[in-house]
């Protein structure tokens, strides 16, 4: 009588499981190997979906903090305002979030993260910022914020656990400025769109990151494939049809699959709770927002299960197993290379409509169709690398006793090891791809800032009234270590005495600059100059041109109340000079005046900047030269000058880019690792009798070496073929000449060479543990 269906397929995978636990400790380390190489790839891809949550969780917290609310009314002085203004610093290369508080009554609010707000001088923390102040580390920081700390901010306040960030106390801000007032915290979490191009690279990006992981995981699930089809011609032997055989196959694969995807969660958490201790191009995250997006987890968990099922049906194509054995196709039939050419080909068919379609002002994507054809052209990678190392070691004979050790392993079975390397081989493809569209659009999101940098390196400003003190500011550099030349000029305004303010409670009238002559010249080109000279500077491209004062008129100098300005007369023999750009890149109307001509020290509300030209190559000059701006007030802001940046999106992309690879490479490596112990175990009793007949060990580690490196150095030439090639296809979307990047090919098959190289020296130890005589026990 025949069983149900239903029951029969019940029972045959229940027979599967039953097996893999019946086959005592090689069985047991078999499904440990294949949880162990799936629940890696679990575990990243649950990570990889949880990366929306962890920008949600960003975005909302920064919002929630936000109190720069530029283009709206800002509300009249109460009991529930307060002023405020950002006083942000860098040490080190690291940004510094910073806010100086004054509340205007008894009621103010408090922004997230604190429970109230710091007295005058007092200073609340971020952790973060708390272990830097209190390390050796922090020694030159702690001058700039050297006031008492009297709390932290709670994680609610932070973008990210390690940020650094602080709120100082004051009494000293007075509207107008950099200085807001505002009766409350937080904004609607805003975010700007991204271009077709940078969208392409969004999902480049994923593709190229997250297909390696499939392609491991596709592999792991065939870890002790031939301990697993001997136990197949078992089941042969004692009646088992055909079709009851596959399915007891699944049912084994189904098992490494359910413990992968328990072991994936289990590393999943534990690797939550570490991720507080990394920050990557300073991203930090809280265990908190790494959470998957649940539609994502429930895909993964059907999916990986489908998936071990689905290639362990594909790999008995390969075999027949019968009662008395297993018989390998592969000895007999050449694999096939034209399905393997079709995968590729269609996926640059599909590319190929959308060429020159896609620009920065463009219109959306078609995301589904890139993203098949880049998923066709990197899986191409895989399909053709098996029959590439096939026809490839077929043709090698002699050489060395390892080498030859080696080869033949290889022409005897080359499925597993191109299987185990077909990751690094895609990755390196996408990599390569990803580098050239990078290079490619580059010059679009790179822009000329119009500083030069030949003239100075940093520039101070001064956003407070310097006091009698403004004729020493540039003193107070030139004695920093390192600083070679120090140029200030002193800012302030001019209005036609008696004009009214605006609604805004601007004045009309331009801008007065004080500097002594050498330090002039920065801003102008007069062709003479002595000591109480007075010049306008004559730019036609300036707006605020027609705003400048006329030989004799009257003007009241100062930036705010009438009260405090001073009235000055303009000379009649007023000089005009060309202007030139700053060597931060601005140009200015105006009068410049000599020390001569204005005494700063009779100018009240006077405000500054300072050029410095420094020695780059002494160290930490550049923090010395924060420390001595603090000392003028902590909204004194230091720029690096810069010839070129990038856009702030496009540098947000390559710095996904980093954490993405990064992460993809430690999986790679301990894939591979995983990959090559398990060959080493299925072959323990060969490699322990070659020993025993008086095979040197050396010679064993080298043929384990050259085992690898051969499918590796193959899948490197493949992927850098295939890789250009998609690199090539993706330039001509975006309408860019295809120029080949050599030096990132370089770096990113050197970079797998070395994983693969420091992976395979990781598995000797294992590898001389087994070579001992015990190695000859069976079960």
């Amino acid at each position: 009588m025949s069983r149900p269906r239903a029951t029969g397929w019940a029972a045959d995978l229940a027979l599967g499981a039953r097996l893999v636990f019946a086959g005592g400790r090689n069985g047991l380390l078999r499904t440990l190997m294949t949880a162990l190489g799936v629940g890696l790839g679990v575990a990243l891809l649950l990570t990889s979906t949880s990366i929306s949550t962890m920008l949600d969780g960003r975005s909302e917290r920064t919002a929630a903090r936000d109190d720069q609310f530029f283009g709206v009314d800002q509300p009249p002085p109460g009991d529930r305002t307060l002023l405020v203004t950002a006083a942000d610093t860098v040490y080190r290369d690291e940004v510094i979030r910073g806010r100086l508080l004054q509340p205007d009554g008894a009621h103010p609010p408090v922004p997230p993260g604190l429970t109230r707000l710091p007295g005058p001088g007092e200073l609340v923390v971020s952790p973060a910022l708390a272990r830097l102040l209190d390390s050796p580390d922090g020694a030159l920081l702690r001058p700039r914020l050297d006031h008492p700390v009297v709390g932290t901010i709670a994680d609610q306040g932070l973008s990210g656990p390690n940020e650094y960030a602080y709120y100082l106390g004051t009494d000293r801000l007075r509207p107008g400025g950099g200085t807001m007032r505002i009766d409350h915290f937080g904004a609607e979490p805003s975010g700007e769109g991204l271009d077709p191009v940078l969208m392409l690279l969004v999902m480049i990006i994923f593709v190229v990151l997250l297909l390696p992981i499939a392609v491991f995981i596709a592999a792991a699930v065939r870890f002790g494939g031939e301990a697993r089809d001997r136990r197949l011609a078992a089941l042969r032997l004692v009646g088992a049809d055909a079709v009851t055989t596959r399915r007891v196959a699944a049912g084994e694969a189904l098992v490494g699959a359910l413990f992968g995807l328990l072991g994936g969660a289990v590393f999943f958490l534990l690797g939550r709770q570490l991720v507080e201790l990394v920050t990557l191009e300073g991203i930090s995250v809280f265990a908190g927002d790494v959470r998957p997006s649940p539609a994502l987890a429930v895909l993964i968990v059907l999916a990986v299960p489908a998936v071990a099922v689905a290639v362990a049906q594909l790999a008995l194509r390969r075999i027949v197993v019968e009662p008395l054995g297993v018989v390998r196709r592969s000895a007999n039939r050449r694999r096939r290379l034209w399905w393997r050419l079709i995968v590729p080909v269609v996926g640059a068919a599909l590319l190929a409509p959308l060429r020159g379609g896609i620009d920065q002002t463009g219109g959306p994507v078609n995301q589904a169709q890139v993203i098949i054809g880049v998923v066709l052209l990197l899986v191409g990678v895989a399909a053709l690398l098996p029959w590439l190392v096939e026809a490839v070691v077929r043709r090698m004979r002699g050489g060395s006793v390892s080498w030859q050790l080696a080869i033949r392993r290889l022409q005897l079975d080359s499925e597993s090891s191109a299987r185990m390397v077909s990751g690094v081989a895609v990755a390196v493809a996408g990599g390569i791809a990803l580098q050239m569209l990078f290079a490619g659009v580059q010059h679009n999101y790179v822009r000329d800032t119009g500083q030069d940098v030949s003239r100075a390196q940093a520039m101070v400003l001064v956003r407070d009234d310097l006091g009698p003190d403004a004729g020493s500011l540039a003193e107070r550099f030139r004695t920093v270590p390192g600083v070679e030349r120090a140029a200030a000029v002193l800012d302030t305004t001019i209005s036609p005495v008696g004009s009214t303010p605006d609604e805004y409670g601007e004045r009309p009238g331009g801008l007065l600059r004080i500097a002594d002559c050498a330090e002039l010249r920065e801003l102008a080109n007069p062709d003479r100059c002595v000591d109480g000279d007075v010049f306008q500077i004559v730019d036609e491209q300036s707006p605020e041109q027609a705003n400048q004062p006329a030989p004799g008129q009257q003007v009241e100098i100062g930036f705010r109340d009438p009260e405090t300005t001073t009235r000055w007369t303009v000379p009649t023999d007023l000089r005009t000079v060309p202007a030139r750009t700053d060597p931060a890149g601005n140009r200015f109307t105006g009068l410049l005046a000599t020390p001569g001509a204005l005494d700063p020290a009779a100018l009240p509300g006077l405000r500054g900047r300072v050029y410095l030209v420094m020695d780059l190559s002494r160290p930490d000059t550049i923090e010395l030269v924060r420390n001595a701006a603090a000392g003028i007030g902590p909204t004194t802001d230091v720029q690096t000058l810069r010839a070129t940046e990038e856009v702030s999106r496009f540098a947000q992309i390559r710095r996904g880019l980093y954490v993405g690879v990064v992460a993809t490479l430690l999986l790679l490596g301990a894939s591979l690792l995983v990959g090559i112990l398990e060959q080493l175990r299925e072959r323990r009793r060969t490699l322990a009798v070659l020993v025993a007949f008086g095979t040197r060990r050396g010679t064993l580690g080298a043929s384990v070496l050259w085992q690898t490196a051969v499918p590796v150095l193959l899948g490197l030439a493949l992927a850098i073929v295939l890789g250009t090639a998609l690199g090539g296809i993706l330039l001509s979307l975006v309408g860019q000449p295809v120029r080949l990047d050599w030096p990132s090919i370089g770096t990113m098959s050197g970079i797998a060479a070395s994983v693969v190289l420091l992976v395979t020296g990781a598995s000797l130890p294992v590898l001389w543990r087994l070579l001992r005589p015990t190695g000859l026990r069976t079960e």
